[in-house]
Formats: structure tokens, C-alpha cells, sequence
């Protein structure tokens, strides 16, 4: 599925790339270090932008950081047009700010995690498509291995894995009801995009992720990318 035929409404993509190296036990953060010679976030925006040129992509970084992702992009010669957006101190205020730059008043926008840089073009799609017809659209898989709920530890139960999923990103959305969204009061439960919009009332759709739409987070993540970039290379995106 193409980007053209999926509607004539604005496209828009915030990744966030608010993230720290304590995780992946390095001083670089997550976002810049090398997958396959290049800063894990520009494959991110690479994947956006080659699924449709004309889609507005913002990047939301650490004010602190925006300096250097500059010199990355002059280094790795990266000229994807984006515009990057200082960040809050949290993830809710980093979106928040990231709406705030948009100047569009309707539309389809993505929230996407900027160190998840193996998004597929099949899920972009169906993340706009999805949201197009739904107003809110979130990329899931579900669960492989059996699953304990914590009582007082180390003690635990057995649950019914087949109630649960995994959420991924992209997490799409209808601009105006993801705008009205953000205005609320941050809350404790608002652990994603999603759960932000369903504060308002709002049912959340999922539609199909994939178990290769990692998010790098730690050591062992960034090996596990590497190979499965290698693999994506050998088929179709």
C-alpha cells in the first residue's frame, strides 16, 4: 500500500528521540549510536520519508543534544529534510511540544519512537490507514512467552496471556483529537500516546505490529538489530 493510496490527508510524523545511553551502558545516547555505520534515528526518519516524500517530519530532541545531531547530519551528509524540536523533561511534554510545532490544523499524525528504526513500510502504511478510518490507530504484536503477575515477590501468578499484547509505535492519530489530547493534565497512567487519547474517552484501535519493529534500549537490542537490518536488506521493506 502506498502512501497516495491511502488518502489526500496531511501526513505528519513526530519521533521522539528523548532517550539517554544508561540502558545501553554507553555516554552517547541511544538515539545516535551506529546501526549498520549510520545513527540509529536517521534509519528511523529514512523509513518515514521514503514511504512518502511530502510527509512533514519532526524530530523532538534534548535541547541539549540538538547541537550535536547537527554535526551527525553535516557528518553523515544527511539531508532528509525534518524539522527538530527541543523536548520537555518527559516523554508527554516532548510530544506536547512536537504538536505545538505543527502548523496544520487537520490531518494524520504519527508518534513514532526514534530509536525503533526497523519500522517497515507495510506498518506505516497501515498505521495511516488505520487512523484515517479510526481516528486512533496503535501497532501491537501479541505476547510469545507465558506471562506471571507479580503478587509480593519474588511470588507470583499465572496469567491468561492471550488478554494482553505488546504496544509498539507507530501510534497514529487524527491531529485535532490527538491536539485536544495533550491539553489535559499530565497523569501517572499516561505511559503512551494512546493512553493519553483514552483519557478522553476515546477507543484505541490496534492493528498488527512486527516482532522486528524493535525498540533499541539496551546492548543486547542493538546486536539483535544488526542482524535483523541484514536481514531486511535481503527482502522487501
Amino acid at each position: 500500500m502506498s502512501a497516495s493510496s491511502i488518502s489526500n490527508q496531511l501526513k505528519i510524523a513526530i519521533l521522539v528521540a528523548g532517550g539517554t545511553g544508561t540502558r545501553m551502558q554507553s555516554s552517547l545516547a541511544k538515539q545516535f549510536l551506529l546501526l549498520a555505520g549510520k545513527p540509529i534515528l536517521m534509519h528511523s526518519i529514512s523509513r518515514f520519508y521514503a514511504f512518502d516524500p511530502a510527509m512533514q517530519l519532526l524530530v523532538v530532541l534534548p535541547d541539549t543534544e540538538i547541537k550535536y545531531w547537527e554535526t551527525l547530519c553535516n557528518q553523515y551528509a544527511f539531508a532528509i529534510p525534518h524539522r527538530v524540536v527541543a523536548g520537555g523533561a518527559t516523554r508527554f511534554e516532548s510530544v506536547r511540544n512536537g504538536l505545538a510545532a505543527i502548523q496544520a490544523a487537520e490531518g494524520l499524525v504519527a508518534i513514532h519512537d526514534g530509536v525503533r528504526p526497523l519500522i517497515t513500510q507495510a506498518i506505516i502504511a497501515r498505521s495511516f490507514e488505520e487512523a484515517r478510518q479510526t481516528q486512533a490507530a496503535i501497532a501491537v504484536v501479541s505476547l510469545k512467552d507465558s506471562i506471571r503477575q507479580w503478587e509480593t515477590p519474588p511470588y507470583s501468578k499465572a496469567t491468561n496471556r492471550s488478554q494482553y499484547c505488546l504496544v509498539q509505535t507507530p501510534q497514529t492519530f487524527d491531529l485535532a483529537l490527538l491536539r485536544q489530547a495533550y491539553q489535559q493534565p499530565f497523569q501517572d497512567s499516561f505511559t503512551d500516546d494512546a493512553s493519553v487519547v483514552e483519557a478522553l474517552g476515546k477507543f484505541i484501535s490496534t492493528f498488527e505490529g512486527a516482532y522486528e519493529n524493535i525498540k533499541i534500549t539496551t546492548p543486547e537490542d542493538l546486536v539483535v538489530a544488526e542482524a535483523l537490518w541484514a536481514y531486511q536488506q535481503k527482502s522487501s521493506l
